[in-house]
């Protein structure tokens, strides 16, 4: 059994409407916090969330629900920045969105969910719905350029097998130790033979991601053609 969809916001959140009430203030009466703009705030959200993984990582809760304030306060701070919408716009959109991709948890009116599907199924569905949505015909669209190269190397593999993309990728399985012992002597090796890791992952990426387009490519051209307009 699946349940109703949220149609509504739910109980209120007193402290969370004080956090903006309390930005508020500060935005009128705080010259630092005034003179912010989404771009100057870009180096404190990144770096309150390498401090959130940092509290995740040590396991402390005290120092994770301290560090997801300080994420929260990011999210207001740019809320209330914006002039085209609020943080109630951003909870909206972001309660739509679940709601729209776990159709296994939601039901539409007179559906029915699917309790029994595995995890990778699920994954799958939520990246079906999110290129329908964005119109997104390739599997690289909408990666972050910003992402380190490790972290867009493992993304492009990732949709690439999620949109079935026909491009050859090792299969053999390998545990996280060895992943990390291999990444690690791949460093200094590198950096015995003068070379930027960083920068070579990154070339190796886009050469991955040129042979997805043109892997994408071939596939769209053997697909049949549609009926002829009349």
């Amino acid at each position: 059994m699946t349940d109703a969809p949220v149609a509504g916001p739910g109980p209120g959140l007193p402290e969370t409407g004080r956090l903006v009430e309390v930005m508020e203030v500060l935005r009128r009466r705080c010259p630092w916090d005034a003179e912010q703009t989404h771009r100057t705030l870009v180096q404190y959200l990144l770096e309150e969330a390498a401090e959130t993984v940092e509290a995740i990582e040590s396991g402390d809760e005290a120092h994770l629900r301290e560090e997801l304030g300080d994420l929260l306060l990011q999210v207001v701070f740019h809320a209330e920045i914006a002039a085209a919408f609020g943080l109630e716009d951003v909870a909206r959109g972001i309660a739509d969105k679940l709601v729209s991709r776990h159709p296994h948890v939601f039901a539409p009116a007179g559906g029915s969910g699917v309790p029994d599907a595995v995890p990778a199924d699920l994954h799958r569905t939520w990246e079906q719905r999110k290129a329908v949505e964005k119109g997104r015909t390739s599997a690289l669209q909408g990666i972050p350029e910003q992402m380190s190269a490790l972290a867009r190397g493992h993304k492009v593999v990732a949709r690439s097998r999620s949109r079935q993309v026909p491009v050859d990728l090792p299969q053999q399985p390998v545990t996280a130790e060895e992943v990390g012992a291999t990444v690690l002597d791949l460093v200094a090796r590198a950096h015995a033979s003068g070379v930027d890791p960083e920068q070579a992952v990154r070339d190796a990426v886009r050469a991955l991601e040129r042979r997805v387009l043109a892997a994408e490519a071939d596939l769209a051209a053997s697909m049949p053609a549609g009926p002829p307009a009349h």
